[in-house]
C-alpha cells in the first residue's frame, strides 16, 4: 500500500513494518531543500507521520487509519545522507491510537521527533488501495 501511493514515486522512500512498529528510510536529495540548502520541514513531517501511521495500521488490518493530529519538534538541520524515521504505537483503545516517531540522521543523531493521534476510518483495506 505504501509503495503504491503516487506521492512515494517522487520521494522514493523504503519502509519496513512489524507489529506496532514501522521504519521509513529516505536518501536526502537537493530537491528536498529549502532556500537555506537544508531539508525542508515537509520531509520531516512526511517521514515522522508515515512511520507513526504505519506502526498504527500494522495493528488495524480491516480498515485504513486516519491521522487526527500530529505534532513535530525539529531540532537539527540535515543537508546530506539518509534519514530514518522509526514509529511505534504507545497507546491504543477501541478507536484511537497514539504513536510516536523519531527521525535520525546518518550519525544516529535525532533531528526531529513527533507524536500523533490516529483513528480507525470506515475505508476498508482492499487491493484498490494497494493493500496486499
Amino acid at each position: 500500500m505504501y509503495a503504491s501511493a503516487p506521492v512515494n514515486i517522487y520521494f522514493a522512500p523504503s519502509m519496513h513494518v512489524s507489529e506496532g512498529l514501522a521504519e521509513v528510510i529516505i536518501k536526502v536529495r537537493p530537491d528536498f531543500f529549502h532556500a537555506a540548502h537544508a531539508v525542508h520541514g515537509v520531509l520531516y513531517f512526511k517521514l515522522l507521520d508515515d512511520a507513526a501511521f504505519f506502526a498504527v495500521n500494522s495493528l488495524v488490518r480491516d480498515v485504513f487509519v486516519l491521522t487526527v493530529s500530529f505534532n513535530i519538534y525539529m531540532t537539527r538541520p540535515v543537508a546530506a545522507g539518509e534519514l530514518k524515521a522509526t514509529g511505534r504505537v504507545i497507546h491504543r483503545s477501541q478507536r484511537l491510537f497514539i504513536a510516536e516517531s523519531e527521525l535520525v540522521n546518518d550519525d544516529g543523531q535525532e533531528v526531529a521527533r513527533g507524536s500523533g493521534v490516529f483513528m480507525r476510518s470506515s475505508i476498508a483495506l482492499s487491493s484498490e488501495l494497494g493493500y496486499v
